[in-house]
């Protein structure tokens, strides 16, 4: 299930991005003290205690402006909030209450959203409360003081956001496998599901971005049935010609957080890019299962070579995940496509395989008498033992008597070695490094 959506909101310089820097816990959005900066939504996940969301930064909404871009930064903000399950409206107290602020008020109160107002750059609360209060003349509910820079009140903002989060998170469980296709535009994504389909489910256009929101289809194979999501195209920002498509990788983010696997769809007769590079990132950076999908293989020339050419030009772009799955089909003739249920299979098995303990410490033995660990400054790295402690993907944690001894290219080396023992193709490994004290 798609994690709860918050969208930041607010005019232009109110410290929407350092807010949303600050939740995030890195330095995502652009800041400086001209309006009209973060132009593009951003989002991040963002844990609280016990929940996981997505919260979204939006440029500076301009209630009533004649300049094109601004116009669109308000587009933009609109629609975060018609996604959204709570607003953040963000005002500053520094500036006090002004005409821009009640004008976004009526734009929440239509949109009969559930929204925290965050007064922000409150400094000190002691000195600048009375000045707080003056934004119950709003009318859209209490005012929460916080300092995005300060670090103050954030604590109690999110136990409100939290809060107003939906009932029903805890969805029934749906043990069918979901299976996210994503791309560019254009790629084939809906002609494929249509043709597993045997009908236009999907609709299929050659006009790039046809399909906006991600859409779950059921389609039944040899008596098994999988979730099939389809999702809007992501293409690069330089290309993108209506702003409602900006919000399409929101919308992938969600659809592959549902997912078990991830098709990444590419054109044969383009061949593997950087932005596919974007696209399967997304997967890789949430542990997927991934394959990638060569579609339209049926319109490209081919000799005895063109295969493994191309793979070989899909490993080299996409080196980040070596252990993806690749397809050649035609969604046009359905070509291979059947392959597709078989590597499914495979893929759903490994992303949920579990090692026993004894058998991973077998490999490992093996694997460090066979090369041994780094050391540094007359400290060698010692590996006491290994255990897997998760699926999904398939996750392991090794101690260690000095985790800072432990190479990356060294973890690479056990991975290796796991892999040739169990293969896990279609699935990345996560290893977390322990330490743990020598026994006298």
């Amino acid at each position: 299930m798609s994690k709860p959506i918050v969208a930041i909101v607010g005019r232009p310089n109110v410290g929407k991005s350092t807010l949303f820097n600050m939740m995030a816990g890195e330095r995502i959005a652009i800041v400086k003290d001209t309006p009209g900066v973060t132009r593009d939504r951003i989002y991040a996940d963002v844990s609280w205690l016990k929940y996981n969301f997505t919260i979204m930064d939006t440029g500076g909404i301009e209630p009533e402006t004649k300049n094109q871009m601004l116009q669109n930064m308000r587009e933009q903000a609109e629609m975060a909030i018609e996604m959204a399950d709570v607003v953040m409206f963000v005002v500053d107290v520094k500036q006090g209450l002004v005409d821009a602020d009640y004008k976004v008020a009526d734009m929440l109160r239509k949109a009969d959203k559930k929204v925290v107002l965050v007064v922000n750059k409150v400094d000190s609360f002691e000195k600048m409360m009375p000045d707080v209060y003056e934004f119950y003349n709003l009318g859209i509910g209490e005012p929460h003081p916080v300092s995005s820079i300060g670090k103050l009140g954030i604590g109690d903002m999110l136990d409100e956001v939290t809060a107003l989060f939906p009932n029903d998170l805890e969805e029934e469980e749906d043990e069918r496998p979901r299976v996210a296709i994503v791309g560019k535009p254009n790629v084939g994504k809906s002609s494929i599901i249509n043709k597993l389909l045997g009908e236009n489910r999907v609709i299929v256009s050659d006009v790039a971005g046809t399909t906006r929101d991600a859409i779950d289809t059921t389609v039944t194979w040899e008596d098994k049935e999988y979730v099939f999501i389809d999702t809007a195209g992501l293409r690069r920002k330089n290309k993108i010609k209506e702003e409602i498509e900006r919000y399409s990788i929101l919308r992938t983010v969600s659809a592959v957080e549902r997912a078990d696997v991830v098709v990444l769809v590419i054109d044969a007769t383009e061949g593997v890019t950087e932005q596919d590079a974007k696209i399967a990132g997304i997967a890789h950076d949430r542990g997927r299962g991934m394959i990638i999908a060569v579609n339209k293989w049926d319109a490209v020339e081919k000799d005895n070579h063109s295969v493994k050419e191309y793979t070989n030009k899909i490993r080299n772009v996409l080196s980040f995940m070596p252990y993806a799955e690749i397809l050649f089909i035609s969604a046009k003739t359905g070509q291979r496509l059947p392959k597709l249920f078989d590597i499914l299979e495979v893929v759903i098995q490994n992303h949920q395989l579990r090692i026993a303990t004894g058998v991973l410490n077998d490999i490992l033995t093996e694997a460090v008498a066979m090369q041994q660990p780094p050391s540094d400054k007359g400290r060698r790295l010692k590996i006491y033992y290994m255990t897997q402690v998760g699926i999904k993907p398939p996750s392991f944690v090794l101690f260690v008597n000095d985790k800072r001894l432990m190479h990356f290219s060294y973890t690479r080396y056990l991975e290796n070695k796991i892999r040739e023992a169990f293969g896990f193709g279609g699935t990345s490994l996560k290893f977390f490094i322990r330490e743990r004290k020598e026994k006298s």
